[in-house]
């Protein structure tokens, strides 16, 4: 009602007058004017229109044109009542279905929603799209809409914005107000009027509609919450046997699905649907892109359909190539917001960059509150495709979280403020369980994709997010971050890698971290991440590769920190361990020697690196076939690494195991086994009886002791071992193992083959469960079951098992890594033994070439792979061929190994057996004589070598015997 003034005016005042045109009938009380008719445009959906009264007192005379109303003088009171409006007609559309996106793309996902019964049976009332922005569950819903109401599906469709509760009561009212005659005045009564006109009632006639909700920001906007005046009722629409509601959301709450509710995750596209999606909006465009570029460009945009879309409007916009708008997102410097067209296609509300923002400040917003923001930058530097539960919720991990919980803004930080007389608190600790509920939060928004399940890789979380993520760091900050990250990885990294799962997962994300910021790790030195990471590659059997990366490295760190930084020798220490791992010991110890150099020239003398560069100096002399001098070296090392950090150092203690190891490669396996008696002594005193160093020098002692002609005695001492191991380790660390895998071997060296091969299936099926089927330790573990299988007897078997293995190797570690080479010596061993000696001779004779480019001609396996040569050049019969070919050998041995070394001396029992095959048994008998002599004062008389020499002498001083009594006559 409105009312005008009631003053009066001064004189005589005219009398108010009304007139109407083209009304209907309508009664007035004295002094009044009724006026009753239809006003203002015909009603939609041909339903009657609103009907308007006016009422008016004390009026006069007026004359009003077609369709109006007229009114003159002063009036005393007005009231206007406009009547109901009558409901609209089926079909009938309530909101705005948003339009087709240009080259829109039919997906498998359309198809799930056409699919209105469940796999039980029963009819779907209810789905819920769900997925992280950008990934197109608007448009699969406008779709899905569209086809009901165009196939005549429906009576009534309403669409709903439904990104707050306030919205959703806004388009219910609506709606009522166009189907109910509900009053538009009250909008909360109206919504509810709505819900209710859904509900189906008995003799009502059957609606068909479709109520979607679009873009559910929070599912609490449609749920009671009688503590709030505003949220006293739900705003579900009710279960209607006629009726369907489709939701699309990125939260993934709970609350949001159950209930009947068919849950349908939108993910990206795939590479032909993104493929197609470029090609078609360009071509439309007059654009023809090379396919090869329109596949690389959206494997860079993660096949994520708001990407696409908004690049192809770039490229169709600024007319560069996808060559080239590949090369700026490449680019760190660029910005999401800098790829983005000017004008956005398909009406969208954000750019790129903008897409995830509400749904972090909605993650933050969730319990524990200001986490989810730290927690996805820190995310972001990290592999897209899987990230360790145990990185993210690391001590470092939290101790950032910690530091950077957000407060009420989304990119306002709480930083300690200095006060000069206050005292500071540092931040409140962030606990494991609130590290976890952070990536929830970021799940329930769809941010990322947290599986607890798969610990290995539990978080999951597109490019693009991670990109737009780090856009938001300052460059100090971003910079902290990435150095986080790689703390949190190093924390994370076990010392021994059991899982080769968790290890390649590590592999990957510190791969991304060094894409995502590679100079941070530099900054102010070399991360110890990088060195963690070589490390691991060649562990896993990935020598190649641990080469190529501290080479990288090395050359890296140099460049940046100078050459003779510290991190810079100490890369290059890795490098050249790695090429002697890879079988180049020769290259190995040069690279060394030229370390030790610039370490003296940097460090001193004394330096403790100078003194471990020594040491790796001399170790890889002796695997370059240098055994004695590697003795030497250790010897003369020992020495001052007593005088400068005392006999019980730890790395004295590490000196003296590698002389006494030396040692006994240089001959002495007596002495060496002696040398290993007294260090374990030592050890037992100054680390302890359980000590991992201390166990392992019973294990040298053990190896010794057998070499040294104690059988029997080896394979008792590692079983004692392998009981302490087992106790103080585990039996799945790699040091049990590799104890196992020692006991197994002198089992069969002391006679129980059958036993040992056993021992190897055993052991090889708990390598496969630990270390999985193509780590090293596996495929060496398949050689030796291999090999004894063959001693037991079934020498065909063990041929071919070692051509299995081969083939592994092969594809593993490559054709010429030293476990390679060693297994086709096997290999042509076996086939010898299994009958085809002509074939073993020509196998050998091809790995002697290979040996010789990759080894050198010195080298121990290379002298072994001769000695092979030529005995089965002479199983093949050919005696005097290898019985020259051992000649040679042997001149070559005592050049470059001693005449005392037990290889040498192998040898030559080799050439005094071949000589007595090719004829001269007299000679075979003098040469076993004479080398009975030596083995006796080298070795002892009672070692198995010396042993078996006097029965070979026997042998042939029989044979010699018999040759002269055939050249008498004699019988």
């Amino acid at each position: 009602m409105a009312k005008a003034s009631s003053r009066r005016a001064r004189g005589n005042a005219p009398e108010p007058s009304v007139a109407v045109a083209d009304t209907g009938s309508a009664e007035a009380a004295a002094d009044e004017t009724a006026v009753t008719g239809y006003r203002g445009p015909a009603p939609r959906g041909g339903g009657p229109g609103s009907a308007a009264s006016v009422r008016l007192s004390r009026t006069g005379d007026v004359t009003a044109s077609g369709g109006s109303t007229a009114i003159s003088g002063y009036v005393h009171t007005l009231t206007v009542q406009r009547a109901p409006r009558g409901p609209a007609s089926w079909p009938h559309q309530v909101g705005v279905v948003p339009a087709s996106a240009r080259s829109f793309r039919h997906r498998a996902e359309a198809d799930r929603l056409r699919a209105a019964v469940a796999d039980g049976g029963t009819a779907v009332l209810c789905q819920v799209l769900t997925g992280m922005g950008g990934v197109g569950k608007t448009q699969l819903a406008a779709d899905y809409a569209r086809s009901a109401w165009d196939e005549g599906a429906l009576d009534v469709l309403v669409w709903v914005t439904a990104s707050t509760r306030s919205s959703v009561v806004s388009a219910y009212a609506q709606a009522c107000v166009e189907l109910c005659r509900a009053d538009p005045d009250d909008p909360e009564r109206a919504a509810k009027e709505f819900l209710a006109w859904l509900a189906p009632k008995p003799g009502q006639q059957p609606c068909r509609w479709l109520i979607v909700l679009d873009d559910i920001a929070d599912p609490g906007d449609l749920v009671v919450h009688p503590d709030d005046p505003g949220r006293r009722y739900g705003l579900w629409p009710p279960t209607a046997p006629y009726g369907r509601v489709l939701l699309t959301t990125r939260r993934r709450d709970a609350a949001l699905f159950g209930q009947g509710r068919r849950r349908i995750e939108v993910g990206v596209f795939t590479p032909d649907e993104s493929a197609a999606y470029l090609t078609a909006s360009l071509g439309a465009q007059g654009r023809n892109e090379p396919a090869e570029q329109l596949t690389a460009l959206a494997h860079d945009l993660g096949h994520l359909p708001l990407a696409l879309a908004q690049a192809a409007a770039y490229l169709i916009d600024s007319g560069q190539s996808a060559a080239a708008y590949r090369k700026l997102l490449a680019d760190r410097a660029t910005k999401l917001t800098d790829l983005s067209p000017d004008a956005l296609p398909d009406d969208h509300a954000a750019t790129l960059a903008a897409a995830w923002s509400l749904s972090i400040d909605r993650a933050d917003a969730l319990r524990p509150v200001g986490l989810a923001r730290p927690m996805l930058r820190l995310a972001a530097f990290l592999d897209a495709n899987g990230i360790p539960h145990d990185v993210l919720t690391s001590p470092e991990a939290r101790s950032y979280l910690a530091a950077h919980r957000t407060t009420a803004g989304p990119e306002r930080t709480r930083r300690p403020r200095w006060w000069r007389w206050k005292r500071q608190y540092p931040a409140a600790p962030v606990t494991p369980e609130e590290a976890f509920g952070a990536l929830r939060a970021l799940d329930r928004l769809s941010l990322i994709d947290h599986t607890p399940s798969t610990p290995h890789q539990a978080v999951r979380v597109h490019q693009l997010i991670q990109r737009a993520a780090r856009d938001t760091l300052t460059p100090g900050r971003h910079d902290q971050t990435a150095r986080t990250a790689a703390d949190a990885l190093a924390a994370a990294w076990p010392d021994v890698e059991r899982d080769i799962d968790l290890a390649q997962s590590l592999r990957a994300n510190t791969d991304a971290l060094t894409r995502h910021a590679a100079e941070a790790l530099y900054q102010p030195d070399a991360h110890a991440l990088l060195f963690r990471l070589g490390r691991s590659l060649g562990e896993a059997g990935q020598v190649a590769a641990a080469i190529d990366h501290f080479g990288c490295l090395a050359d890296i760190t140099a460049h940046r920190l100078g050459p003779d930084h510290p991190g810079t020798l100490t890369l290059r220490n890795n490098l050249a361990s790695w090429r002697g791992e890879a079988g180049d010991a020769a290259g190995a110890a040069q690279a060394f020697a030229e370390l030790l150099a610039d370490r003296v020239r940097v460090l001193g003398l004394d330096h403790p690196d100078t003194l471990t560069t020594r040491n790796n100096l001399a170790s890889w002399r002796g695997e370059a076939g240098d055994a004695a001098g590697a003795a030497q070296a250790f010897a003369e090392l020992l020495a001052d690494q007593l005088r400068v950090l005392g006999s019980d150092h730890p790395r004295t203690l590490n000196t003296r195991n590698n002389s006494a190891y030396w040692r006994g490669e240089a001959g002495d396996a007596a002495g060496a086994a002696e040398a290993f008696a007294e260090l374990l002594a030592d050890q037992i005193r100054v680390l302890g009886p359980d000590h991992p160093k201390t166990l392992t020098t019973r294990g040298n002692l053990a190896s010794w002791r057998g070499e040294a002609g104690d059988v029997a005695g080896a394979a008792q001492a590692f079983a004692e071992l392998l009981a302490d191991r087992v106790r103080v380790l585990g039996p799945d660390h790699p040091d049990t193992l590799t104890t196992r895998n020692n006991l197994a071997s002198w089992r069969g060296e002391a006679g129980d083959a059958a036993g040992a091969a056993h021992a190897f299936a055993e052991l090889l099926a708990d390598h496969i469960r630990i270390l999985g089927p193509d780590h090293p330790k596996t495929l060496n573990t398949r050689n030796n079951l291999a090999y004894w299988r063959g001693e037991a007897g079934d020498a065909a078997g063990a041929a071919q098992a070692f051509t299995d293995v081969l083939a592994d190797l092969v594809r593993v570690l490559g054709p010429d890594h030293p476990d390679t080479l060693a297994t086709r010596n096997n290999l042509a061993s076996w086939r010898g033994e299994a009958g085809d000696a002509a074939g073993a001779a020509q196998a050998f004779a091809e790995l002697l070439a290979d040996q010789i480019r990759v080894l050198g001609p010195d080298h121990p396996r290379t002298f072994t792979t001769r000695n092979n040569l030529a005995s089965w050049r002479g199983e093949a019969g050919d005696a005097a061929g290898a019985a020259q070919a051992f000649a040679e050998l042997l001149a070559d041995q005592i050049r470059v190994l001693g005449p005392d070394h037990p290889d040498t001396l192998a040898t030559r029992n080799n050439l005094a057996y071949w000589r007595g095959e090719a004829g001269d048994a007299a000679g075979a008998a003098r040469a076993f004589a004479e080398l009975l002599a030596d083995q006796v004062q080298v070795l002892g008389p009672d070692h198995p070598r010396t042993v078996t020499t006097r029965n070979n002498l026997a042998y042939w001083q029989e044979r010699e015997g018999d040759a002269a009594k055939a050249a008498d006559g004699r019988p």
